[in-house]
């Protein structure tokens, strides 16, 4: 119900489409007439055609009844003939040379069946007892495996004394087939011998239709050398036939006609066989179809010459406005690229050129507020990038002083050395991010100071995902959190434990300090969670950090109003704390935002030092 009204509006919106239709319109009632001309004259051929086939294909079904009849007819005096079924009951089980002298004189029998009728290609005789396979061409063979006997014995039991015939693609015991193991690709008739005894033994006479004088009398019925035709049994499967795939009892069924072929099909009353022939319609219709091609043409050319009329007539007048439509569209969806071509003189071509001017203008006005405003943010970052270090420098000197007045210089010296590495880092010549395993490391030099200072009253342990490590972040970002958690929170403890963490998670990077030092207290918890609450709502609405006028959290509000700016409204700060358990600080940065603005600086021989991670 939906379509009309869509083709409605695209009627009315469109005036090219409206022109073409009013041309095709005249054409439409002769291409009906002509269409039905053709259509009529291909059913008309398909009748007489199907009507022959049928014919040709019903003589060939009663010979092929007559031939199984015949087959049916010499296996039942196989079946019955006394010198065999006297050779078969003098031989017991135990192979000796008397019972190879027997199946000698058993194949001479049935080698004379097989001479009597050109459609049986083999014979066989299984004698139950002794496990012999008795072919007439091939002579004798064992049938050793336990469950091919069982398989053979339940084939004659289930047959008892009438005729089965079975595939040779019938599954076998071990893998095998009926064929592969009977040395026959074609159809076999199954039946027991002795058929006048009821007590008679499970021994099977097999004989073999000869598959190459079956397909031998189908192909004469083919029509051409692209028609194909197949004989089916009572159970679907392919007897023989020229077609180089089996196809099922279903596929034989199909309508007549359906498809790319034309398939005749015929029963047979007895057997419940099928003979089906499929001739390719394009055969069949070649002279139709050249009738079809011109009218085709015909019809193609009279449609191309209403398009091009429409076409002429909507070029002069529509196009330029459904270009200047398109354009406007494009302009409105944030495209300020777009540009008309226009090789007009007139009224048409004077507003196309003020559509570019307009776009043009348009473009720069933009360009020039996104660049004063992508400068103000870069130099707030920098702004903020900045008082981190002479705060940290300040709480360095103090270490410094204090390890001093304890320790010998040797230790002294280690810690400049750490302290030289750390301030290398945060002076890396302009660049602003590093991977986190490169920030960790670096990171090591600062608590490697205050472990120093804290008579290594503390102890720190990495954890970071091998799918992190790689990944870039801001620099300096982890060591305020870090300076918190030891000066705040361990500097009071003698067994402090400092963690460090990182991992990927549902599309962000997620940086972990977490401490078991004092924590906070609930009422500074829930202040400090306020204060960088409104500092997200400052940064969203675009107020600048300084105006937010910060009087303490120092550290935690340079690193919120750092992520807000270079990661986004989804990157997020998280504090959770317990008095006396200790505090973990949670960095969340979306993985698309992370991002490598600087190959890295070869570190000085002088001031490296190697840290290993956890």
């Amino acid at each position: 119900m939906r379509l009309w009204p869509w083709l409605y509006k695209r009627y009315t919106e469109k005036i090219q489409l409206r022109l073409t239709v009013y041309f095709v319109l005249v054409l439409v009632p002769l291409v009906i007439v002509s269409l039905f001309v053709n259509f009529r004259s291909q059913r008309i051929l398909l009748e007489q055609t199907e009507e022959r086939t049928k014919g040709a294909l019903t003589s060939s079904m009663d010979y092929i009844e007559v031939t199984l009849q015949n087959v049916e007819q010499i296996s039942t005096l196989a079946a019955t003939n006394n010198n065999i079924l006297r050779l078969l009951n003098k031989t017991g089980p135990e192979l000796t040379a008397q019972s190879y002298v027997n199946f000698f004189e058993i194949m001479k029998e049935l080698s004379s069946v097989t001479s009597i009728s050109p459609m049986v290609s083999q014979i066989s005789l299984y004698h139950a007892s002794s496990r012999m396979l008795l072919n007439a061409t091939n002579g004798g063979k064992l049938i050793e495996h336990p469950l091919q006997v069982l398989r053979l014995q339940e084939l004659a039991e289930a047959g008892g004394s009438a005729i089965t015939y079975v595939m040779p693609d019938m599954e076998f015991p071990e893998r095998q087939t009926f064929g592969s193991v009977m040395d026959t690709d074609s159809i076999s008739l199954v039946r027991t011998m002795d058929l006048n005894n009821p007590d008679r033994e499970p021994n099977l006479l097999i004989i073999t239709l000869n598959k190459d004088k079956l397909l031998d009398l189908l192909v004469s019925l083919l029509p051409s050398p692209q028609a194909q035709i197949a004989l089916y049994n009572d159970k679907g499967h392919l007897v023989t036939g020229t077609e180089s795939a089996d196809r099922t009892r279903n596929g034989a069924d199909e309508e007549s006609g359906s498809g790319s072929e034309i398939s005749t099909k015929v029963d047979s009353a007895y057997y419940k066989w099928s003979l089906v022939l499929s001739q390719p319609k394009e055969e069949l219709y070649r002279e139709t179809n050249l009738n079809r091609m011109y009218t085709f043409i015909i019809i193609g050319i009279s449609i191309v010459l209403a398009c091009l009329i429409s076409w002429g007539v909507y070029s002069g007048i529509a196009s330029p406005v459904q270009r200047l439509l398109k354009g406007m569209k494009r302009v409105g969806s944030g495209n300020f690229n777009v540009r008309l071509e226009n090789d007009r003189a007139d009224e048409l071509g004077y507003l196309t050129r003020a559509f570019n001017k307009m776009v043009e203008e348009q473009r720069h006005l933009i360009e020039n507020y996104y660049e004063q405003q992508l400068q103000l943010a870069n130099t707030e970052l920098k702004f903020l990038q900045s008082q981190i270090n002479p705060h940290f420098l300040y709480n360095t000197l103090d270490s410094i002083y204090w390890t001093a007045k304890n320790y010998d210089a040797d230790e002294i010296g280690e810690m400049v050395l750490n302290l030289s590495s750390f301030f290398r880092l945060s002076l890396s010549k302009g660049r602003e991010t590093f991977s986190v395993e490169e920030t960790v490391t670096h990171l090591h030099y600062y608590i490697r100071v205050q472990q120093l200072r804290f008579l290594g009253s503390f102890t720190v342990s990495y954890e970071l995902s091998e799918e992190s490590k790689n990944v870039p972040v801001l620099k300096l970002i982890l060591q305020p959190l870090v300076e918190n958690a030891i000066l705040h929170g361990l500097e009071k403890r003698r067994d402090g434990r400092l963690l460090i963490a990182s991992r990927v998670e549902e599309g962000c990077l997620v940086l972990t300090v977490q401490d078991n030092g004092t924590g906070i207290p609930p009422a500074r918890l829930e202040h400090i969670r306020s204060e960088l609450a409104k500092l997200a709502a400052y940064e969203s609405g675009a107020l600048s950090y300084r105006q937010s006028n910060p009087k303490d959290l120092f550290g935690l509000r340079n690193v919120m109003s750092r992520i807000l700016i270079v990661y986004g409204q989804r990157a997020e700060l998280q504090l959770c704390s317990a008095e006396g358990q200790g505090t973990t600080a949670t960095l969340i940065l979306p993985l698309e935002k992370c991002k490598e603005n600087h190959e890295l600086e070869p570190p000085h021989p002088g001031l490296h030092q190697e840290v290993k991670l956890a």
